[in-house]
């Protein structure tokens, strides 16, 4: 069974090496500024002690106001999971950086967010939609979206 990872230590070396770009920390996730979520993956999955390797998933939630992207990984060496959260800016045109050049297993589901709720990645190889057809209106999962 995987144990959540406590952020709280990771969060201070972060918020010194990123000022101001860690915007929240609790328990197992980190909140971070979406100009740095490339960064900040690549450091959890490179670095010795933490070696956050596995792609677990990615899902977005739609709050009206912004978007906020949940990202679950895993580390198959320590046994530990965390999370980490980016919000987007606004609703309309948004994207945020694209994982899949991290965790290749991020490409579908990037994919899937793109198709469904309309936020980009920016970076992605091949983002187009998954579920819906070419020329389909709209984004399905978003709560503003009407039939």
């Amino acid at each position: 069974m995987t144990v959540p990872y406590a952020v709280q230590e990771l969060a201070k070396i972060l918020a010194e090496k990123y000022p101001g770009k860690v915007e929240a920390s609790g328990g197992d996730t980190l909140l971070v500024s979406p100009d740095i979520l490339q960064d900040i993956c690549r450091y959890v999955k490179d670095t010795d002690g933490l070696k956050f390797d596995y792609f677990n998933f990615v899902t977005a939630v739609d709050y009206y106001q912004y978007f906020e992207l949940v990202y679950r990984i895993s580390s198959m060496q320590y046994n530990h999971v965390m999370v980490i959260k980016v919000r987007t800016p606004g609703r309309d045109g948004q994207a945020v950086p694209s994982v899949t050049g991290i965790w290749q297993g991020a490409d579908f589901q990037e994919r899937e967010i793109y198709d469904l709720f309309g936020i980009g990645f920016e970076g992605h190889p091949d983002l187009r939609r998954i579920f819906l057809w070419e020329g389909f209106e709209g984004h399905p999962l978003r709560k503003d979206f009407t039939w």
